[in-house]
């Protein structure tokens, strides 16, 4: 069985939840269903026999207040704060790494946003990292993907110049949510939306962060996940099935999805108990 450090970045300023004005502190203290979005995360990895240490790395900033204020929870759950990264996501997990104890042979790195994963997706990468040095889960892409070209610099009319005669009547008018303009259809063949927790040996993992120091400022502004940053060392990474369900919190419109399908679980989670509770003993 392999002996794991769970790290959940948390550091992240949230700030396409927090433009809707209905945010709290931070995207990961929203309530779902009763309990903080990082604390459901937390309860994702609390208690499995693989996992000896989980870590939460926390805005630098908001450290002393985010420890006040969870501190007594975070200590029932035997869980160890760090501070994050100032800005990007690989520096919040290369902070968590230097916290993770030693015997520790695997490191596991999941989205502290990420609160519904199901236990099944869990199950199937920490069995497939017993084989293989880099695990994912990802589920295929279903809608057909598109690569926009910026557009050339135009921005929406400003309707108050329009008013005025001030601006350029003969002027592109862009909407103010436009993306750009398609420049081709990308072939969906082969191609996953990828997902965490993703797992990696300690020791990979590790190597792949020594090589940030190697990298520019441009390339390490383009890691996106941990496994990128793997794929760069020549380790191949395994990808196993991941779940539709496994939502990311980044809008409000997925805080509402969220509180809805835990909503559904616990409803059928209270119905296979009661089912069993109703039958479970009549061989005895």
């Amino acid at each position: 069985m392999i002996r794991c450090a769970v790290i959940l970045p948390a550091a992240g300023k949230g700030q396409r939840f927090a433009a809707s004005g209905r945010a709290s502190a931070s995207k990961i203290e929203h309530e779902l269903e009763g309990r903080a979005v990082f604390l459901r995360a937390i309860d994702l990895f609390h208690g499995r026999p693989e996992v000896e240490q989980i870590i939460l790395a926390v805005d630098p900033q908001r450290y002393d207040e985010f420890t006040f204020r969870w501190g007594e929870a975070l200590g029932f759950l035997n869980v160890d704060v760090v501070p994050g990264g100032a800005s990007e996501r690989w520096e919040t997990v290369q902070q968590a790494l230097g916290a993770v104890r030693d015997g520790v042979t695997h490191i596991t790195v999941h989205d502290a946003a990420r609160p519904a994963t199901p236990a099944a997706v869990i199950d199937r990468v920490f069995a497939s990292a017993e084989h293989h040095p880099a695990v994912i889960p990802a589920v295929p892409v279903s809608s057909t993907l598109k690569r926009v070209e910026s557009a050339g610099g135009a921005v929406a009319k400003d309707r108050v110049d329009d008013i005025l005669g001030l601006g350029d009547p003969d002027g592109p008018d862009v909407p103010p949510d436009a993306l750009g303009t398609v420049a081709e259809t990308v072939s969906r063949a082969n191609v996953v939306a990828v997902q965490t927790p993703q797992v990696f040996d300690a020791g990979v993992l590790r190597a792949a962060y020594e090589r940030l120091t190697n990298m520019s400022a441009t390339q390490r502004r383009e890691v996106t996940d941990d496994a990128g940053l793997v794929e760069a060392t020549g380790t191949p990474v395994m990808v196993v099935r991941g779940d539709p369900g496994n939502l990311k919190l980044t809008e409000p419109a997925d805080a509402e999805m969220l509180a809805s399908l835990l909503r559904f679980r616990e409803t059928e989670t209270k119905q296979q108990d009661a089912v069993r509770d109703l039958f479970g003993d009549e061989d005895d």
